[in-house]
């Protein structure tokens, strides 16, 4: 395989670029840097969301944790979109989908900007999501099909560093907006961000698709959206007495029939929407099923720190911002030690190490109070975003490590939607524990007691992620690390 990132010898035999993506004078890390722009929009928009969800609930007068259906509802819908992201690719070009996808994220941001109700807002948050859905797997697929596995560590890095910016910017921004302006200017941001992501994506991307795409899925895209769709509502409806409780597990019934039954239909179908055969691959399961349960806590710390801070402790949101910026500074400084940190310690001892060290940090996030020092709290979401980023990385490496490139585009398809699904059970599972609390201690109104146990539930569910890392081969992903054999 060529050492040229996007030599199109380097793809799959049925890929295909036209000339105008002839390779030669751009650099390996030009298109990684590129689609993370569309990364940046990402999370940039969920880290400003996370942190103006208190200010937004005061403007549209509803109570905070009702707030939690506007990040849910996001991610719910990119998870049942997901499916479709891997097969659009290969029929309509990777770079004309995520155009495409950019445009509309753009125009759904504007009406979320302009919504008046609650109601609207989830309306515009879906359509983000659905184009959210075709972002992120999209451009890792353009990566995956471009990039050596040797490279490929260092590849993923450079795609993340530029959504690392957002984390890091997103908190004190959002902050600043919902003081100083108005709430609806973190959605407008989006824009200028997703007209120049588009024109860099025009100018460098490869165009990438399948001589011969399979065909699309229709039954498994609808058992597997139906599924996640009654999963999710059961999640957000538990507890809460919206629904009665025979509903609430009607929901769960039907979600755990649409999956049985996707799971039966898949083994007989060979153009499945979702290849179930790679979970038969150690390393991929391990990092898509075991790196969930970490997953789940993340997805729940940005909401949690919100409601702590802010509502708990009754900071302002640009102070709470000030404060949680520092976790994704710390994951930004960890890029660039990741690549060595597993090239000398090997995929499973930095995964079985790490788990433990989010997990404690989780569990630290809990014994914070008012009176708590900032620079203390400073501290530990420092210490705590540098391993969180270090796990991300690794999973993201050990998911592709052992797969051939005939089985890229729905293992990336697969992990993503996975990832999207226990980021939004996270969020959905902290918002039914604080509920929970709030029922056990009497509490009409959100107070930090009510929101500090949640953390040490994520922690030890994080914990549980080691049952799949102690399973791995000590030699697990060493062709991405380029380690030699001990």
């Amino acid at each position: 395989m060529s050492e040229n990132a996007l030599d199109p010898r380097a793809l799959n035999a049925e890929s295909s670029i036209g000339p105008e993506d002839a390779p030669e004078a751009r650099a390996s890390w030009i298109v990684p840097a590129i689609i993370g722009s569309a990364l940046l929009m990402l999370t940039l928009e969920s880290t400003v969301m996370s942190n103006a969800l208190p200010a937004i609930a005061h403007a549209l007068h509803e109570e905070p944790l009702r707030l939690n259906m506007t990040l849910t509802l996001f991610l719910l819908a990119s998870a049942v979109f997901l499916p479709v992201s891997g097969w659009v690719a290969d029929k309509f070009g990777a770079r004309r989908v995520l155009i495409a996808s950019m445009a509309l994220f753009a125009v759904s941001s504007a009406g979320c900007g302009l919504a008046g109700s609650l109601p609207q807002l989830i309306v515009g948050r879906v359509f983000q999501g659905a184009s959210a859905a075709m972002m992120m797997p999209v451009g890792r697929l353009v990566l995956l099909r471009t990039t050596p596995k040797s490279e490929l560590v260092g590849a993923l890095s450079i795609l993340t560093m530029p959504a690392l910016v957002g984390p890091v910017i997103g908190p004190m921004l959002g902050g600043f907006i919902v003081t100083y302006f108005d709430w609806r200017w973190i959605f407008f941001i989006n824009l200028p961000i997703a007209l120049v992501g588009g024109i860099l994506i025009r100018l460098f991307v490869p165009n990438i698709t399948e001589a011969q795409a399979r065909k699309i899925d229709w039954i498994g895209v609808l058992l597997t959206g139906v599924g996640l769709a009654a999963l999710m509502f059961g999640f957000e409806n538990l507890g809460r007495n919206v629904l009665p409780p025979v509903q609430v597990a009607g929901l769960f019934l039907l979600s755990f029939a649409c999956f049985g039954l996707y799971a039966r239909h898949a083994r007989g179908y060979p153009d499945a929407i979702i290849d179930l055969a790679v979970f038969r691959i150690r390393s991929f399961e391990a990092a898509t099923v075991g790196g969930g349960f970490m997953r789940i806590g993340v997805g729940a710390t940005p909401f949690l720190l919100a409601m702590l801070l802010q509502v708990g402790f009754g900071m302002s949101p640009l102070a709470a911002g000030t404060l949680t910026f520092v976790s994704a500074a710390g994951a930004l400084f960890m890029k660039g030690a990741a690549p060595p940190i597993l090239r000398r310690f090997g995929f499973r001892a930095v995964l079985l190490g790490n788990a433990v060290l989010v997990a404690v940090s989780f569990g630290l996030y809990a014994l914070f109070t008012p009176t708590t020092p900032h620079w203390i709290i400073l501290v530990v979401l420092g210490v705590g975003g540098f391993f969180r980023s270090l796990h991300f990385t690794s999973l993201q490496g050990l998911t592709f490590a052992d797969l051939d490139q005939s089985q890229m585009s729905r293992a990336s398809t697969t992990a993503s939607m996975v990832q999207q699904l226990v980021q939004s059970v996270g969020i959905g599972l902290a918002a039914t524990l604080i509920h929970f609390v709030q029922l056990y201690r009497g509490e009409p109104q959100l107070t930090w007691q009510a929101v500090s146990p949640a953390f040490v539930v994520i922690g030890i569910l994080s914990l549980v992620s080691l049952f799949w890392f102690v399973r791995l081969p000590a030699d697990a992903g060493d062709e991405l690390n380029r380690r030699s054999p001990a």
